[in-house]
């Protein structure tokens, strides 16, 4: 059996499409965009051809699309904008989001005294809507909401829409990580009032190191990196024109497939759950991660039935055998501490057992499926 990639969540392998256009862009469109010479017009209009193509998408104006080194600096660009020239006093997030959000958070409570406040979660990782709406109601500070829409280790999914209007009726700014869902998902944001999001393009089968972040028009943000005059003054830096060109034509090969490819992705989630339940009828699916409706259909977050001692090489016994996956955020690997998502959700006995997510796409098989559920029943069994 050749190696097994079920890590899609971490990152994805670029579309040969893609590379095919970044290698042109970069072998014909070589002038710096700031340039004002026929090169730097060339590097310059494609750019903003791309940034119309993009905006298109999630139906807002080109202006209001800045592209990022990725999902990271997008969040970080919103958040510390919020709280230092926005005059934000109060985010209101939960525990287990990104580190990209929780650690700016944690730093700008430090930096600048504001108020940190977390959604009380269900034992199924989905938020308390109650709480989350008792603690806008009840609140008379300025306050931003950032909850990710696909939790990029359980996959629970959130109701963006609900969450957008809840925030809206209470006056406060909406910021979501939607680095898992872009791509994945449709999200017209002419009707969701949401005013910041962030996106990275190798979640999707583009190239690592570019993003971008979504601003709503005259939300009066003000830059990260100082600099230049370029991303309209939001983002000093001469622009990486072929990563750019990467992420907007993975962006248009995902949405131009997406029904057919997510039904696809689905299927082999589908399979992967119904064969590690055959298999393995004692294995336990974290957060909403077993559940089609209430998941992405991209990954599966599982728990399996082994002692500690035996649970503490099962993702390199898995990996000897060819099958790339993760115990939760790739951003997290070289920590010794467990996961923070699953630490919320998972009893402390569930906590000492080994819990694997795999996450699928397009150029994943049923065959392949086969081969790890195998691979899977015979550690557990042994």
């Amino acid at each position: 059996m050749n190696p097994v990639y079920f890590d899609n969540a971490a990152t994805t392998p670029i579309r040969p499409e893609v590379i095919e256009v970044i290698t042109s862009v970069m072998k014909n469109n070589y002038g710096n965009p700031s340039s004002s010479h026929s090169f730097g017009r060339s590097s310059k209009s494609l750019i903003e051809k791309y940034r119309k193509d993009i905006a298109a998408y999630f139906k807002v104006s080109p202006s209001e699309i800045i592209f990022t080194s990725g999902g990271t600096e997008a969040d970080n660009l919103v958040l510390r904008s919020a709280v230092r020239d926005l005059g934000v006093e109060e985010i209101i997030t939960s525990r287990i989001e990104h580190h990209a959000v929780l650690h700016t958070v944690e730093q700008l409570a430090y930096e600048y005294g504001i108020i940190i406040n977390f959604v009380k979660l269900e034992p199924d990782g989905t938020i308390n809507p109650f709480h989350l709406e008792s603690l806008l109601v009840n609140s008379p500070n300025k306050k931003l909401v950032s909850l990710m829409h696909v939790n990029n280790e359980i996959g629970n999914k959130l109701n963006i829409e609900g969450l957008a209007e809840l925030c809206k009726s209470n006056n406060a700014l909406l910021h979501s990580d939607t680095v898992q869902s872009v791509g994945h998902y449709h999200i017209n944001l002419s009707e969701i009032p949401i005013d910041f999001l962030a996106a990275s393009a190798h979640k999707f089968h583009g190239p690592k190191g570019v993003g971008f972040c979504f601003i709503r028009k005259n939300s009066g943000l003000q830059p990260l990196i100082f600099g230049g005059e370029q991303e309209r003054g939001y983002r000093a830096g001469t622009e990486s024109v072929h990563n750019i060109a990467g992420l907007a034509e993975a962006l248009k090969l995902s949405y131009k497939n997406l029904d057919a490819e997510s039904d696809y992705v689905k299927g082999i989630k589908s399979y992967f759950i119904e064969q590690l339940k055959t298999e393995i009828p004692q294995v336990a699916f974290n957060g909403n991660s077993g559940d089609l409706e209430k998941s992405t259909y991209t990954s599966v977050n599982v728990c399996f039935p082994v002692a500690p001692e035996k649970g503490a090489m099962f993702l390199f016994q898995l990996d000897l055998k060819g099958i790339a996956c993760s115990k939760g955020s790739a951003c997290q690997s070289g920590s010794s501490q467990n996961s923070h998502v699953l630490a919320e959700i998972l009893s402390e006995d569930d906590l000492l057992k080994p819990s694997i997510r795999f996450s699928f796409s397009i150029y994943n098989t049923k065959d392949e499926v086969d081969y790890v559920v195998k691979t899977l029943r015979d550690l557990v069994s042994h």
